[in-house]
């Protein structure tokens, strides 16, 4: 069964289900790896203290680490769930009907050789990418192993043959700043000439090599600031933290992301120790004599920690507390930061609908073994189920299996001719499969045939995915509703049930079937139907529906009724959508105002404010709503006013400097 893959001499030994989650966490860990890398970039940019920056790319190498790790596990299950599915779609047709619809299973839409062949497309990509991938993923793992141990060995050959203890007085200062940093391991000191810097070699037992030329280009207290250095490494336990950044390196070779974080993390590691060896002895700028005095002699192992780790020019800035050449860049680099984020993300919701087209493989798997079902009569079953002469030993097992491919076929045919039967014909292997699954037997599609519908297969998917039964259809048209499918449809998603629509329509209202998707859609009960009109508001569906999509209330309107005003529903919404509130009203009210319903509405769209009528006023002139608002209207402002005054206009009313606005009397060009 399953999913086939073809196999290559690397990976012929690993199971089907192992080269498919591996395949897919490949696959996925490319834009997985640059959206933590983004993300661990965004939060260094944002901040500025190194040990924070060092914890936060260790953090997200071990996120990328785990994360082809969990796609792996995802992906391994999901191999097993289809599989059981392919084998569960072939073999229901041998079954008998199941006691609920399998909800899960959304209906095929659209052209069912469409889905075949996309089925197919991504059937056959998977067979003949995945073992490729793996194996040139496996051939990576093995190369950058072997040099991963051969360094390792390197290191531990040349730590044994060409290595010395130190003096007893360079061993004096030694221990002496490991009591200064609170060390109490058993470290051990090497002079040595294979290395030309000082380094940190070994996990449990690490031993820390001083160069000769180090010892000797050295002054006492910049080989003292060296060796802190070291030490904080031995301190923090950085070596196992690189042996771990050697192994991510080594799994996710292929990234570019791993080897920028780890390059980054290398960076931060050297800067707090520097920090360290700065807080140690005291002496920030002898400590960087110190660094550039490496730097020409730089050379140590990559699998070592060396003081000279790292940007020189960026490190002695840090150390020296000058601002860093990065500052300036830091806006750049959070810019390019969100930006691949936003990349990574466009990438992995691409490649995550590529993988979980999922349906339309499982039906297309699942088609043979269907049609060779409803392509065999029972006659012809029950000649292939007797056994032949070659399969006489085994007649134990003959009448069983007979018995079972006879009631196989029977059931298949009798579910096929009644659907048949009940009108639905040309039936493709995937609609049959959807129906069986979906519980559509030919009694429901007789019993809502009987209703005076006429749904084809896809309708009767959609009607039982959403648990529209004959009942629910009966109670409808009680309630003289007689959708046509799409709506009766829309009216089960919505939940309108019958009690529904009696309430709407016991608090008085009638509306059609539309309305009524409309109206549940927007919230409206029949409680809310109810206060409106109690309140003695006559209301149309649309005017229900239009209220409480602008939050028309029933307090809204006693509050308005309260200051003295009687809307009726068209005033209230309009109200409603120009924000004229009870406050609003009062406001006016309080300077002397009486505005009708439309007045306010005009007021409210012309941005008539209590503040401008205060002005106009204040003025001395009077007038009555309307002409307050050609004042607005004609953009008569209070500046405007002072401007008349100016010029020794007197005994002014509202519709003199109406005129004078119109005419542009006091504007600067007639004046000119």
């Amino acid at each position: 069964m399953s999913l086939p893959l073809i196999t290559t001499p690397m990976t012929k030994l690993l199971a089907p289900s192992v080269m498919y989650a591996l395949g897919w966490a490949l696959l996925h860990f490319l834009w997985q790896g640059l959206a933590l890398a983004a993300l661990a970039a965004t939060a260094m940019a944002l901040c500025r203290r190194a040990p924070v920056r060092y914890l936060i790319g260790v953090s997200a190498l071990v996120l990328m680490l785990a994360a082809p790790v969990a796609t792996a596990l995802f992906y391994s299950q999901q191999y097993s769930a289809e599989a059981a599915a392919v084998t569960r779609a072939a073999a229901f047709f041998a079954g008998p009907v199941p006691e609920k619809p399998l909800t899960a299973a959304a209906p095929v839409a659209g052209n069912t050789s469409n889905a075949e062949n996309s089925a197919s497309r991504d059937s056959a990509w998977r067979k003949m990418a995945f073992p490729w991938l793996v194996e040139m993923w496996l051939l990576g793992v093995a190369l950058f192993s072997l040099r991963s141990a051969g360094g390792f060995l390197l290191l531990e050959r040349e730590r044994r043959r060409q290595s010395h203890g130190v003096s007893a007085r360079m061993l004096a200062i030694c221990r002496t700043l490991e009591r200064r940093l609170g060390l109490d391991r058993a470290i051990a000191y090497c002079e040595c000439q294979w290395l030309e810097v000082p380094a940190v070699i070994g996990w449990f037992r690490p031993v820390v090599f001083l160069p000769v030329t180090v010892l000797t280009g050295l002054s006492e207290e910049q080989l003292e600031s060296i060796i802190a250095h070291e030490l904080a490494h031995i301190r923090r336990l950085d070596a196992f933290v690189n042996a771990f950044q050697v192994c991510v390196e080594t799994l996710l070779f292929y990234h570019p992301a791993v080897w920028w974080l780890n390059r980054r993390i290398r960076a931060g590691r050297e800067h707090c120790c520097d920090e360290i060896a700065v807080a140690a002895c005291g002496n920030a700028v002898e400590y960087a004599r110190a660094l550039t005095r490496l730097e020409e002699l730089r050379s140590a192992p990559a699998l070592a920690m060396a003081a000279n780790r790292g940007p020189l020019t960026e490190r002695i800035v840090r150390v020296l507390g000058l601002k860093t050449f990065g500052d300036g860049r830091r806006g750049i680099g959070l810019t390019a930061s969100l930006l691949c984020l936003a990349a990574a993300l466009v990438a992995g919701s691409a490649l995550l609908g590529i993988a979980h087209a999922k349906p339309a493989i499982v039906l297309a798997q699942a088609k043979p073994a269907l049609e060779s079902q409803t392509a065999a009569s029972p006659a012809e079953a029950t000649r292939a189920s007797k056994p032949s002469p070659a399969h006489a030993p085994r007649a134990e097992q003959a009448p069983s299996t007979a018995s079972s491919a006879s009631l196989s076929s029977s059931s298949s045919s009798s579910y096929i001719e009644g659907l048949k039967a009940a009108g639905l014909t040309d039936l493709t292997a995937d609609q049959l499969i959807v129906l069986k699954i979906q519980q559509v037997t030919p009694e429901y599609v007789r019993e809502i045939q009987a209703q005076g519908l006429h749904p084809n297969a896809e309708k009767l998917i959609a009607m039982r995915v959403q648990g529209i039964s004959p009942e629910y259809i009966r109670e409808l048209h009680a309630e003289n509703l007689n959708p046509d499918l799409d709506q009766l449809i829309a009216l089960k998603i919505q939940g309108v049930d019958a009690g529904y629509d009696r309430g709407i329509k016991n608090a008085g209202l009638q509306p059609n079937v539309n309305e009524l998707i409309t109206m549940k859609v927007q919230g409206v009960t029949p409680e809310f139907v109810r206060e409106l009109r109690e309140a003695g508001l006559a209301l149309s569906a649309d005017d229900v529906i239009a209220m409480k999509v602008q939050d028309v209330t029933a307090a809204y309107l006693k509050a308005m009724r309260n200051l003295g005003l009687q809307p009726d529903a068209s005033n209230l919404i309009a109200m409603r959508v120009q924000n004229v509130t009870p406050e609003y009203l009062h406001e006016i009210q309080a300077l002397g105002l009486k505005p009708t319903a439309n007045e306010l509405i005009s007021m409210r769209v012309q941005d008539v404010t209590p503040a401008y009528i205060k002005a106009l006023q204040a003025a001395g002139l009077k007038g009555d709503v309307n002409d307050i608002i050609s004042a607005k209207v004609q953009d008569v402002t209070p500046e405007f006013i002072d401007q008349a005054i100016k010029h020794g206009f007197q005994n002014l009313t509202i519709q003199k400097l109406i005129q004078l606005r119109h005419l542009g009397i006091l504007d600067p060009k007639a004046e000119l």
